[in-house]
């Protein structure tokens, strides 16, 4: 299983894409566009600048919002991806889509036949044990009445993305409540794991803190 986890895209068009060893022109990705859509000003964003840019490189994409969808229209949906792409936006408006949607079900089942992972923010929050982290992250954003944080957890640690070193103070404060390891990401980088090894890649060096 191969799963790929960003703070942002520019990290895909970068590596992200290139780590999932399909061609180019043989890449076809199911892209879920849901968690944006219950991020303040976000959605337009993705739509304005995020997917006209991976298209631009080259990449095919078909979009989906998850809400409201059956199982029968999920599994149709993505029946002819290789790769499923869980865009950025609220990580708690997500994982309230994905519960509603029986989602996660039809995910796990899609990934033992071998397709790919991408998620990037809270789309790769969700790939996590827990989606804890994002509940330090805003205190006005609306959690949807999200107060059970268990997430997907295909991979054995929880994440912080889109770090500065301004957020040193508050991640560390964060970690010592967690009861998950914990990686931490800047815009740019990202984590690619293949059958439960999982790597940091990125420009510089991975940010890490002791507990």
């Amino acid at each position: 299983m191969k799963i790929i986890l960003a703070s942002d895209s520019s990290f895909l068009l970068k590596y992200g894409y290139a780590l999932a060893g399909i061609p180019k022109n043989q890449m076809k990705i199911g892209y879920i566009t849901t968690a944006s859509k219950g991020a303040r000003n976000f959605g337009q964003r993705v739509q304005e600048i995020i997917m006209p840019s991976i298209k631009e490189n080259g990449y095919s994409l078909d979009e989906i919002d998850i809400v409201g969808k059956s199982k029968d229209e999920l599994r149709n949906f993505f029946k002819d991806k290789n790769v499923i792409q869980m865009e950025g936006g609220n990580t708690f408006y997500l994982l309230k889509a994905i519960r509603e949607t029986g989602f996660a079900e039809i995910l796990k089942k899609l990934l033992e036949e071998g397709r790919i992972y991408i998620g990037s923010s809270a789309g790769a929050y969700i790939a996590c044990p827990s989606i804890v982290v994002a509940d330090w992250a805003d205190e006005t954003a609306d959690r949807f009445g999200i107060s059970d944080f268990t997430a997907l957890n295909y991979v054995p640690f929880v994440l912080k993305a889109h770090y500065t070193d301004e957020k040193e103070i508050e991640v560390r404060e964060g970690m010592q409540t967690l009861k998950y390891p914990m990686r931490i990401l800047r815009d740019g980088e990202g984590i690619f794991c293949e059958d439960g090894v999982c790597k940091f890649v990125g420009d510089g060096e991975e940010v890490k803190f002791s507990n």
